[in-house]
């Protein structure tokens, strides 16, 4: 099977099965895994950021940060689509006791005028006051989009003023680094807390880090151990990671790569489907309205030629590339997928 359901879906490399093997270990617990530490001290500086914390998912990574930035009862903003409101299960209210409130915008696309229009910090006795805002780069539901470095420029300069903090979801800021060229460091510069994904397209079989200052880090890393995922001998994890920053960053514009060639191939013989100009990543959205196919019967056809793919709406239809998708694997698709989008015309 070609598997573009999601880059989640990526296996270790033999190298990198190979690095996990040999990791030293300790009970990190106890702050004794050096390959732990050693990650954690490396991607904190990688961002500017003052500490890191190792945790097993990103959804958790973005939990533990909110809920150092939003008091029980306060407001956290962020956009409609964003994966800490659509696809992290209600967390934020059900163990911080956050609120939401959220504003929608083309393809997850960030503008800053947008959160600060709705924002209400310092609200009193009687209405909700918003203590943070968070943005997704790349913004997964949105098509992987690259959120324009000016906006968050913007944006931290008016939330400063306003007393709100900033949470970056970055787990796929790699891939938004490479189609931008904007440093980590830079990225970095505009956020109280972090989170970042090594099982994406970096290709790690597991794990994210959690960044913040200190103080933030030693809370976290509390309420890590409360929630259950305090970790002990982690360091093979931890080597897996270290193993995907090594060598799997730049990589990334292959799969951007072959993102493309799928949208140009849909694209041809279905303009209305998908724009390729609005493929800045890996991931491609493509919206079935006005084709005589839904995303499941589409989904199901794909599969029957060898090709997996996700639904995730009844109009439309995900398709992610990732390291062990290769060129002839794209090939396969563009030879496959547009026929069938092409029936759907005609039918």
């Amino acid at each position: 099977m070609i598997d573009l359901r999601s880059d989640t879906v990526t296996k270790p490399s033999d190298e990198m099965r190979a690095a996990m093997m040999s990791a030293d270990v300790g009970d990190d617990v106890y702050g004794d895994d050096p390959n732990a530490n050693s990650l954690e001290e490396r991607v904190a500086g990688l961002f500017g950021f003052e500490a890191g914390l190792f945790t097993p998912t990103g959804s958790l990574a973005n939990q533990l940060a909110i809920r150092q930035l939003v008091k029980p009862g306060d407001e956290l903003l962020t956009e409609t689509f964003s994966h800490i409101v659509r696809a992290e299960l209600g967390a934020g209210a059900v163990f911080s006791g956050i609120t939401t409130r959220t504003w929608e915008s083309p393809r997850g696309l960030l503008s800053a005028t947008d959160p600060l229009h709705i924002a209400r910090p310092n609200s009193g006795p009687y209405q909700v006051s918003t203590a943070a805002i968070a943005i997704e780069n790349t913004h997964n539901f949105g098509g992987g989009t690259v959120q324009s470095i000016d906006e968050i420029r913007k944006l931290r300069e008016e939330s400063l003023k306003l007393g709100i903090s900033l949470h970056l979801d970055g787990a796929r800021i790699w891939n938004a680094h490479v189609a931008s060229g904007v440093s980590f460091l830079e990225y970095g510069s505009y956020f109280d807390t972090i989170s970042v994904c090594f099982s994406k397209g970096l290709g790690a079989p597991v794990g994210s880090v959690m960044l913040s200052n200190k103080e933030r880090n030693v809370s976290a890393r509390q309420w890590r151990k409360r929630y259950g995922a305090g970790m002990r001998q982690i360091g093979m994890l931890a080597a897996a990671a270290h193993f995907a920053l090594d060598n799997n960053i730049e990589r990334l514009s292959i799969d951007h790569a072959h993102a493309q060639s799928l949208a140009r191939a849909v694209h041809a013989v279905a303009d209305h489907v998908i724009n390729p100009q609005e493929v800045e990543t890996n991931i491609v959205i493509l919206n079935l309205s006005g084709l005589l196919t839904d995303a499941n019967d589409l989904s199901a056809a794909l599969k029957a030629a060898g090709i997996l793919s996700s639904p995730v709406g009844p109009k439309i239809l995900r398709l992610v590339t990732h390291l062990n998708i290769s060129d002839e694997d794209i090939s396969k698709v563009n030879s496959v997928l547009p026929d069938l989008i092409e029936s759907a015309l005609e039918a």
